[in-house]
């Protein structure tokens, strides 16, 4: 008996696998778009107008393919986004790279507690949150080491934590009748970043995830040129300008 089948009924079955540009679109490929016209529009590729446009089309884009047309004229689009070689982060933080001990605790008992804005996240985060909320808010924050654990629970309330989008993120933890979630992420950038977060939610919510928007080259960039105009300035009153 033939097993190999028929040219056309080959045709058919291959026909009938759907391609990739025919996908439906995820929230993740809008935003994986929306992303790269974001930063056209910075480097001046795109006008105002333009990014507008292609955005409004982002958003009713039903199609991976539809999606990509509007990005194939860019050279984000066409970049492998994780470079040759790169391996992601392991689940858990290399042993002795991290202190048992926290650099800070953070903690709201019938009560609510933030640690958010421009601050230094050192290597570890303790956040616990008895009947209160705490939220831990990274995307703006200074990353001096290049991973950092923080360590969350929640009894009876809420811990919220998020970070810049360039960054790795892992979880390991748990609930308890509740709630604990991390969006795992991996970064394209070899030296980004990694934030483990682990902990329980006993009857309560731990949720980590990205901030949109956010990216930690764009923040140590404007600190960079805080600090050369701060320079220039103390130059110029040096020599009497």
């Amino acid at each position: 008996m033939d097993l190999e089948k028929p040219a056309s009924q080959t045709a058919r079955l291959q026909d009938a696998e759907p391609r990739v540009f025919d996908l439906r679109a995820s929230d993740a490929d809008r935003d994986r778009v929306a992303d790269i016209l974001r930063e056209a529009l910075a480097e001046g590729r795109l006008t105002a107008e333009e990014h507008a446009e292609r955005v409004e089309g982002v958003l009713n884009a039903k199609t991976v393919g539809e999606l990509e047309v509007f990005i194939r004229d860019l050279p984000a689009a066409h970049q492998r986004p994780v470079a040759a070689g790169y391996a992601p982060p392991p689940p858990g933080p290399t042993p002795g790279a991290v202190p048992l001990l926290a650099d800070a605790n953070v903690v709201a008992v019938f009560s609510t507690a933030a640690r958010k804005g421009r601050w230094r996240a050192g290597r570890r985060l303790h956040a616990y949150s008895v009947f209160g909320s705490v939220e831990i808010d990274l995307s703006e924050a200074i990353f001096e080491y290049q991973q950092v654990v923080i360590k969350a629970v929640s009894v009876f309330g809420e811990v919220q934590i998020r970070v810049p989008e360039n960054v790795s993120l892992r979880g390991t933890g748990g609930g308890v009748l509740g709630n604990f979630a991390v969006d795992t992420l991996d970064s394209a950038e070899p030296d980004a970043p990694v934030v483990y977060v682990d902990g329980w939610a006993v009857l309560g919510n731990v949720e980590a995830r990205p901030e949109r928007g956010r990216r930690v080259a764009d923040i140590l960039g404007r600190v960079q040129e805080k600090a050369r105009d701060r320079a220039d300035r103390k130059l110029r009153r040096h020599l009497g300008g």
